[in-house]
């Protein structure tokens, strides 16, 4: 049997936002942690991880929320879906099953550089465009935000990423 591979921070995950950057590489630290645990501090590494990203998705989902997203978009729910998960395998180590916990954090290593490379870096992207700043919400640049809301992941692979404008709709 090979030794579970840990996802390690490098520039390919790098999104040229630093505080989304920060919590990215704080999310590959902490899931390290966890593929390096014992038995016996497996549990509590888990659960600084899921703190971590409980907060680290509540402020992405936030920044979309305040860009012009609707609350239901397709980032927010794999955000929702991936906690859940994180906190079923909790429960399930809980009772013993730390095989499930190791499972999921190496999934997680496989799943993350995906999210980032993809519906973060499309967040980024959409958050600079419209001149948003994450500490303090101001946005710069509102007429870069779509007229409607945005039900995708925001990127170019989702297909219903903004509803129409009336004045669009109206002139096809």
């Amino acid at each position: 049997m090979t030794e579970p591979t840990t996802l390690q921070w490098s520039e390919a995950l790098s999104l040229d936002m630093p505080l989304m950057d920060t919590t990215h590489q704080e999310f590959v630290e902490l899931l390290a942690e966890v593929v390096e645990a014992s038995d016996q501090a497996l549990l509590s590494k888990w659960a600084a991880l899921i703190d971590h990203t409980d907060d680290h998705f509540a402020r992405e989902d936030k920044w979309m929320v305040d860009t012009g997203f609707s609350p239901d978009n397709c980032h927010s729910s794999q955000h929702s879906i991936i906690l859940q998960v994180m906190r079923e395998g909790g429960k399930r180590g809980l009772a013993g099953d730390l095989a499930v916990v190791r499972q999921m954090a190496h999934e997680l290593g496989l799943w993350f550089p995906q999210h980032a490379q993809a519906m973060d870096a499309s967040l980024a992207l959409h958050l600079r465009s419209a001149g948003y700043d994450p500490v303090t919400g101001a946005i710069s640049q509102p007429q870069a935000l779509p007229s409607g809301q945005i039900h995708g992941c925001g990127g170019s692979t989702c297909g219903d990423t903004a509803e129409p404008a009336t004045e669009q709709a109206t002139a096809a």
